[in-house]
């Protein structure tokens, strides 16, 4: 059986899934592929049932919930660290300051990052732009702050940008949760034994990665876009880590939480249930 696992190009997600794209895990005769493209990208493929297991937002999950169950593996939980509100060092907006932003531009409307703003800012004015294309935006002048993701959350500092709020560390204070911001799905038609099957293969590639580290990170330095060893190295332990193992009770109700808040702030506009593969 051919099965497409759908993530982004990434470090960390290159990271998670080394075992798998190098053939170093038995799949019990299913045939895998990876298809690679940017998570808005593969929020909206979501929405169709496009792949069998795919990353998402959690934030799309509630518009993808019908076709998808969420793994309790592979996901993206940062604890006390997430997207960073970041404008121009001589720029007048102040640090902490939830209104007051301007124009922000940001990387999708269905990302987790764009959730967890409006949840700290809930009135702000945002434009989307590709991810690797907000530092562009701020420094130009076109936003007065720009929301990063990916390695932007390290590097912004050497662009000429200065931090606003880190929204992981805001939700930390404010819930004491770590904020989550991907997950992976695994499609519903596929049934209840192969969802359980694919589910333990995730986190069979995430436990043979973080077991070969060394390996694993060489791997995921070619899609690293040019960071440097020690920062890609940051950032993928950032991202990969134990929560990435197992979500667990306190990453699930993070996940519970964060959704509900954008529920009742009519934010999700969409009623869902949240289930995992118990695998």
């Amino acid at each position: 059986m051919k099965i497409r696992i759908a993530h982004s190009p990434d470090s960390d997600d290159a990271f998670m899934f080394y075992g798998l794209a190098k053939g170093k895990l038995d799949t019990g005769g299913l045939e895998v592929s990876h298809v690679l493209k940017d998570i808005e990208s593969l929020n909206r493929d979501a929405l169709e049932g496009t792949y069998e297991v795919t990353a998402c937002s959690f934030h799309a999950y509630p518009y993808i919930a019908d076709k998808y169950a969420l793994m309790p593996c592979g996901g993206s939980i940062g604890d006390g660290y997430g997207p960073i509100l970041v404008a121009k060092t001589d720029s007048p907006i102040k640090t902490g300051a939830a209104q007051g932003l301007g124009k922000v531009a940001i990387p999708g409307t269905m990302t987790s990052a764009y959730l967890a703003l409006r949840l700290y800012a809930p009135d702000v004015d945002t434009y989307v732009v590709p991810f690797d294309a907000v530092f562009e935006e701020v420094l130009s002048g076109r936003a007065d702050c720009g929301l990063v993701i990916h390695e932007g959350q390290l590097t912004f500092g050497g662009e000429g940008l200065r931090k606003i709020v880190d929204l992981g560390e805001w939700w930390l204070k404010d819930t004491g949760l770590p904020l989550p911001m991907g997950g992976n799905a695994v499609r519903r038609d596929l049934g209840p034994d192969m969802m359980k099957q694919l589910t333990r293969l995730v986190r069979d590639t995430v436990k043979f990665s973080l077991a070969n580290r060394e390996a694993a990170l060489e791997y995921a330095m070619t899609f690293a876009r040019g960071m440097q060893t020690g920062i890609a190295d940051r950032f993928v332990f950032m991202w990969v880590n134990d929560l990435t193992i197992e979500t667990g009770e306190r990453g699930r109700e993070a996940i519970r939480l964060f959704l509900r808040r954008g529920r009742d702030a009519g934010i999700i506009t969409k009623d869902f249930e949240i289930d995992f593969v118990e695998a």
